[in-house]
């Protein structure tokens, strides 16, 4: 079985415990570094996720893991928040961060550029609009966008 595969197997087995939690799966990762597999599972909620939430996560999804057993090998299981600044992959994604910024890189240019930062001003179903610096706005179609993720104002 294909990484994306897995990984959407896991999703469908994990996910109906963790929103009973009341929790969001936000993503899950698979991946392999220095020759351990390990299996990232991203969670959110309003107010934030805390490590406690963490924890409970990771004892109740390991517990139906290891039961389910979709990963034929040994992994590392790790839970955790997909952080501040966060990748925005799906339109609900954009949507939850409107009004925030957000760094987007394009498959194809638009008006002559490739990299944009703004305030998301509109998240629909097909595109999103930033607001960029003087007052521009973009709209960009989500099947231009290679990846996008909140930026952190320091």
């Amino acid at each position: 079985m294909d990484k994306k595969a897995l990984e959407i197997k896991v999703a469908g087995i994990i996910e109906p415990v963790i929103k009973a939690l009341g929790i969001e799966l936000f993503s899950i990762e698979l991946s392999t570094e220095r020759g351990r597999l390990i299996l990232r599972v991203f969670i959110d909620k309003a107010g934030g996720v805390t490590i406690d939430d963490c924890e409970l996560v990771s004892r109740e999804i390991g517990s139906i893991l290891e039961v389910e057993d979709p990963v034929e090998r040994a992994y590392n299981l790790e839970v955790s928040s997909p952080g501040i600044d966060r990748p925005l992959k799906r339109p609900e994604d954009y949507k939850r961060a409107s009004g925030k910024k957000a760094r987007v890189v394009t498959l194809e240019p638009i008006d002559k550029q490739t990299f944009f930062v703004g305030d998301i001003i509109d998240a629909g179903d097909m595109e999103i609009v930033l607001l960029l610096p003087k007052d521009k706005r973009v709209t960009i179609p989500y099947k231009n966008i290679s990846w996008a993720r909140l930026e952190v104002n320091v």
